[in-house]
């Protein structure tokens, strides 16, 4: 089901002009797709002057250009990773995300997003403040649920735990960069900047029915399907070989490809996952659909699953 993909924003108005950017977000929500993940630094870092911003401009331009379909769309954006122009990142002060959430809601010409996410953990600020400032933004009505993004577990379980005691608003989502293969033990994933999705946050999201798990860079960007996009070191192992013959034989059963496939099983695991997927191409975007619209079967997802 579309409802369970989220369209990833992060390359619209730098990377993906906005000619396409609209055209893909209108094809989404054609489609019947709802949320759209972005953030406040989206993409400083190819853009000539270093900053961010230019994802949720391009969309506030497209959802003023729209009329009503912000009532058809749920935005989810992020505060925490935005640089400061003296080499440094926004954080996540009071005095930050107070700021970032303004500008977020001015670029994209909204009163509220319905998910707002911390970036990464700032270690330069008290969690208490990090918690206290998230509430701040949800009790004004700038924002209707919270969600942690790089987190450890011992970090989220922290910050609910505060937010309990203190009778503040908690967080409900947690996102991570998650997919089917798995690089070697102990290897970080260069295909991302942070950390990949651990067995650890797994188990907790499926022992806290409250929180969703949303995974970013599910496809490897392209490097399932792509000739030009081979893998990187840390995947060259036997449990690669497998579970790429795994998919690839699933695929073949189900008449799709690699790239579908793997959105199936994640979008139906237990605890389900929820993924985000980055495209400049309605092509691309078809496909991703009919990816999270594939039911694997019980055998399938085994089969699946007990490759390694």
């Amino acid at each position: 089901m579309i409802g369970d993909l989220v369209l990833g924003a992060m390359w619209f108005g730098t990377v993906t002009d906005e000619r396409r950017s609209f055209e893909v977000l209108d094809r989404y929500v054609d489609a019947g797709g709802a949320w759209i993940d972005t953030a406040d630094s989206y993409a400083y870092w190819v853009d000539p002057a270093g900053a961010g911003g230019q994802s949720e401009t391009v969309l506030g331009r497209w959802l003023a250009a729209r009329p009503g379909v912000r009532d058809r769309v749920r935005i989810s954006t992020k505060v925490g990773a935005a640089p400061t122009g003296d080499g440094a990142v926004e954080g996540l002060s009071a005095g930050a995300v107070k700021s970032a959430i303004e500008g977020s809601l001015r670029r994209l010409g909204t009163d509220h997003v319905e998910l707002y996410w911390a970036h990464l953990p700032d270690p330069a600020t008290p969690l208490e403040e990090t918690v206290a400032a998230f509430d701040d933004v949800v009790t004004a009505g700038a924002v209707g649920r919270l969600g942690c993004s790089n987190y450890p577990v011992w970090q989220v379980e922290r910050a609910r735990q505060l937010a309990q005691v203190h009778g503040r608003v908690g967080f409900t989502a947690v996102q991570q960069h998650h997919t089917y293969l798995r690089p070697r033990p102990g290897i970080w994933p260069t295909v991302v900047r942070f950390g990949a999705l651990s067995d650890e946050v797994i188990h907790y999201v499926e022992h806290h029915p409250d929180m969703a798990l949303w995974a970013y860079t599910p496809l490897l960007s392209g490097r399932y399907t792509r000739a030009d996009k081979p893998l990187p070191a840390e995947y060259d192992h036997p449990g690669t070989t497998n579970r790429l013959a795994a998919l690839d034989e699933i695929a073949a059963e189900t008449g799709t490809n690699r790239n579908q496939v793997v959105l199936a099983w994640l979008t139906g695991a237990n605890p389900p996952v929820t993924p985000i997927v980055g495209v400049s191409t309605v092509e691309q975007l078809d496909d991703a659909i009919a990816g999270v619209s594939l039911d694997l079967t019980e055998d399938q997802r085994h089969r699946l699953d007990a490759a390694a």
